[in-house]
């Protein structure tokens, strides 16, 4: 697997093409923004239709990632679910999956702003995290320092011989590091907005997701 290794606040860490965040010393994987359950809510409101199976697409790229780097701890960032209560609407196929992947592994589902934790299923349930020198919490924090977060959804757009690219993006400088989100039809912002760029310090990184994840500056407006 290709992968774009960095160093953040002394923790050395991969991001890797799915979006995912490895922590090898720890044996950590970190998502965030799964999102599990959007096309079921959106069908519910009338909302836009999308294809019934992208909670089981967002699974088999996490097992994927767990097959791959072994990861004994797992952390989901917030907004696990597309909203509260979905995990218990969920297939039963899909719950049963979720505990295949949680077997043998400390999983830790954080408390997003769409859903408080999916209480039904196994694992442990909190608003932030720290190991080692990092805090794991959902939405970046003012003056934070060490913190890996998700909430933004962010995407950075480029120019490759003469077409435009977007992908989804990690952002990452001296005190923040935000991830990508990782479910299927989840959307993002462009790391040229205005709410990133405040955020983000001047020589901040974009680490663009996709099979050879690459870094570079992270695109301002």
């Amino acid at each position: 697997m290709n992968t774009h290794g960095f160093t953040f606040c002394g923790a050395a860490l991969s991001a890797l093409p799915s979006g995912a965040l490895h922590w090898p010393d720890e044996r950590l994987l970190v998502v965030s923004d799964l999102h599990f359950g959007k096309a079921a809510r959106l069908s519910a409101v009338g909302g836009a239709a999308l294809p019934p199976y992208e909670t089981r697409e967002t699974l088999l790229r996490l097992e994927t990632d767990l097959e791959t780097t072994g990861a004994e701890r797992v952390i989901c960032l917030g907004d696990s679910f597309d909203a509260a209560s979905i995990d218990r609407a969920l297939p039963e196929d899909d719950r049963l999956w979720i505990a295949r992947l949680q077997a043998g592994r400390d999983w830790i589902w954080i408390e997003g702003n769409h859903d408080p934790g999916p209480v039904t299923l196994g694992g442990t349930h909190l608003a932030e995290l720290i190991v080692g020198p990092l805090t794991f919490r959902h939405i970046a924090t003012d003056g934070a320092r060490a913190e890996v977060s998700g909430h933004y959804h962010p995407k950075a757009r480029l120019k490759l011989r003469g077409r435009s690219l977007s992908r989804p993006c990690f952002l990452v400088d001296a005190a923040r590091l935000i991830l990508p989100a990782y479910g299927a039809y989840t959307g993002g912002l462009r790391c040229d907005s205005a709410t990133l760029c405040e955020l983000m310090e001047t020589g901040a990184r974009a680490i663009l997701t996709g099979p050879s994840p690459v870094a570079i500056p992270m695109p301002r407006g």
